[in-house]
């Protein structure tokens, strides 16, 4: 895994071209989806993910660790995310009655109307800096490539710590 006393494997130059322009672009696609949520609709992006998730769930509620890992969320920074969100009137917290232990984020009316007003705006961004920009046949390609990467960050193993 590259660690250690081991060469590294440097990037060639189209790997590196690759891995910049992959980082920059979401880097800024990131940045700008956020602006034009938080400018239109007051909400963040990363708010507009929770309450997408919590959308598709039966109840649109979710247990809070399911909830912090479907979105790559720490724990902790969730339970900071949902709180500002509880104060807006977006979502609730509540115990989660079937097993007494675990706190179900719950989506409130407010959130799903403010998700219903937002979805035009993070739609028509996602197409105009993305989706418009690669044909077809890119978007399953990436698609693709993409899983793979993803598949690989859910089962990779934790960073060793440093002793």
């Amino acid at each position: 895994m590259g660690r250690g006393n081991a060469t590294p494997r440097w990037l060639g130059d189209t790997e590196m071209r690759f891995w910049r322009s992959f980082i920059h672009a979401a880097t800024l696609l990131e940045a700008r989806l956020n602006r034009e949520l938080v400018e239109a609709h007051g909400i963040s992006h990363a708010d507009y993910g929770i309450l997408v998730v919590l959308s598709e769930q039966p109840g649109e509620q979710m247990r809070m660790s399911a909830l912090a890992e479907v979105t790559a969320s720490s724990k902790s920074r969730l339970s900071h995310q949902i709180a500002r969100m509880e104060r807006a009137g977006l979502v609730r917290r509540e115990e989660c009655a079937s097993d007494g232990r675990g706190i179900l984020a719950v989506m409130l009316p407010r959130g799903r109307q403010l998700l219903e007003e937002a979805a035009p705006t993070h739609v028509e961004g996602v197409r105009r800096y993305v989706v418009d920009r690669v044909t077809p046949e890119e978007q399953e390609i990436l698609a693709e490539a993409m899983g793979r990467v993803l598949a690989g960050l859910r089962g990779a193993e934790p960073e060793a710590k440093a002793s």
